[in-house]
């Protein structure tokens, strides 16, 4: 007998049906994978096996084997429902600090989860809390345990989320995207864990994923999911050496493509960084703290050269330096040492401060987060332009913006009364072109881009690097590339630096730093983004 069954699967909102005809049938122990890009189903048709799809119409069956015998869940009572969420189905969401409850501290949200499904007394459920993070793997876990999540890194409220799915040992998991904002050390060690868990306590693991690498590191089989259809699914190995569908074979092609042109090795110098170091002040411990502050080092002796129209690709974990380094670039931290662009340095003067932010601007890892969803296109990408160029006349900037709405790949013809749209009318990509639409309207020679891709789907992520790269071409701009994804690194950069806790480990050539790598940690992360 299957552990999950899905016969028929439909679901609907306010009449539109975003899924269709799905059928998926899984095993005990077994790790399945779903997949596809944003939008085609895959998180909703998660949520509904636990009638969690808000407003959601759903029709079809999904028969499960629990505890109390087989049932169907999209037929089943609410107080049934409610009894099989978290004791013999449980989920761990995409992002934890959402999901976490941020007045509780982490031992308290999991005690109660023992409580309330177990009926554990408060001490022997707070015990095996602990025993929860522990075999999670979070260091110190009866202190781990006392933290508020905003107080934990990442990787340690993903290990939480994940202790808190399994608490009362469910028979299936479900994965909606555990790894996406990791770095790829922390995502392989998530991914170890999961594999080990699903294996020590034997259950079926469903992972909803666009991250085609995890997929061949994690799943045994695989279903493809295009706008609410099944597609394709079976055997990883199967699907990905032989796939039938053209939408699996795009999918699988997908991944970065290197189309930035060689480098020019006598271009002028854009930035030049020399002893740069970057300190915040911390609190010491005690009573003594309030009155004698300590220093904790984020950059420490990093220097560089870019050139114009060259990539700088900066790798590194979280808590690296990685964005202190680019704040200190972009004179938005104080610093010690030397930074010039185009041999003008920040704190001079306020004119000439302000001379050169125009000449350096920043596109951000979140589109939806950075893009304010009270303004308008025309607000947000003419921004800079009433800072910077206020002596334009209304008629200029109209022609300014649509010229660099263009370039950047969203028109009129496309998008009628473009201008006028506010951000949540457009898909995550075309987000993140308005972003770099807003940085590139001042006409800036440098871009420094944080996580560009990393919010996106794959298919997405490769015409963002696409536009970049032929941004690169046409304006001969600089970037400084920050991320964690290798793949990405390959397919833009010309330079590498590796920085591990404030210290540049490694620094040279594309090909030299990733091809023929010296230092253990940056051998450690080439391991992990295999």
């Amino acid at each position: 007998m299957s552990l999950l069954d899905i016969q028929g699967l439909g679901i609907a909102f306010e009449g539109t049906e975003v899924v269709s005809g799905l059928n998926l049938r899984m095993e005990p122990g077994q790790r399945w994978a779903l997949v596809g890009e944003s939008g085609s189903g895959k998180t909703v048709t998660a949520l509904s096996l636990l009638g969690l799809a808000q407003d959601g119409h759903t029709t079809g069956h999904a028969w499960f084997d629990s505890s109390e015998g087989r049932v169907d869940l999209l037929n089943l009572p609410a107080p049934q429902l409610q009894a099989l969420r978290g004791s013999d189905i449980a989920m761990v969401f995409q992002e934890p600090m959402t999901a976490l409850n941020p007045v509780l501290t982490i031992g308290e949200q999991i005690t109660e989860i023992l409580q309330t499904k177990m009926g554990m007394p408060i001490k022997e459920a707070h015990t095996a809390a602990v025993q929860l993070l522990s075999d999670t793997g979070i260091d110190e876990p009866e202190r781990r345990a006392q933290a508020y999540a905003h107080q934990l890194s990442g990787g340690q409220r993903q290990r939480a989320m994940i202790a808190m799915a399994l608490a009362c040992r469910p028979k299936l998991l479900l994965a909606d995207e555990p790894t996406t904002a990791l770095d790829v050390t922390v995502r392989k060690q998530i991914l170890d864990l999961l594999g080990e868990l699903q294996a020590r306590y034997a259950m079926a693991v469903l992972l909803i994923t666009h991250d085609l690498n995890l997929v061949r590191q994690f799943a045994d089989h695989v279903a493809i999911m295009q706008t609410g259809v099944l597609v394709e699914q079976g055997p990883v190995q199967t699907i990905f050496d032989a796939p039938k569908h053209l939408y699996t074979q795009k999918l699988l092609a997908s991944a970065p493509v290197r189309c930035v042109v060689d480098t020019n090795p006598s271009a002028k110098t854009a930035i030049a960084v020399d002893h740069l170091k970057v300190t915040y002040p911390v609190a010491g411990k005690g009573w003594r703290g309030w009155f004698r502050k300590n220093t904790f080092v984020a950059v420490q002796n990093a220097s560089f050269k870019l050139g114009q129209g060259q990539t700088l690709g900066i790798v590194g974990e979280s808590g690296s330096g990685k964005s202190s380094l680019a704040l200190a670039v972009l004179g938005l931290t104080p610093f010690s040492g030397d930074v010039t662009l185009f041999g003008r340095s920040f704190g001079v003067s306020s004119r000439q401060d302000r001379a050169l932010r125009k000449e350096i601007q920043v596109v951000f890892q979140d589109p939806y987060g950075s893009l304010s969803p009270r303004m308008t296109v025309q607000a947000i990408v003419g921004e800079g332009l009433r800072l910077h160029q206020s002596q334009l006349s209304a008629q200029e900037v109209h022609e300014r913006l649509i010229a660099v709405l263009e370039e950047v790949g969203l028109s009129e013809q496309q998008f009628p009364g473009l201008l006028q749209r506010y951000p949540h009318q457009f898909s995550g990509g075309q987000r993140q072109r308005l972003a770099i639409a807003r940085a590139l309207v001042v006409g800036p020679r440098v871009l420094v881009l944080d996580e560009p891709t990393s919010a996106l789907d794959i298919s997405l992520a490769q015409q963002v690097l696409a536009l970049l790269a032929q941004l690169q071409r046409d304006r001969g701009l600089s970037y400084v590339l920050i991320t964690h994804d290798i793949a990405v690194i390959r397919a833009m950069a010309h330079q590498v630096m590796v920085l591990k806790n404030g210290a540049v480990v490694e620094m040279g050539g594309l090909t030299d730093v990733l091809d023929r790598p010296q230092h253990l940690y940056t051998q450690t992360l080439l391991a992990a983004s295999q």
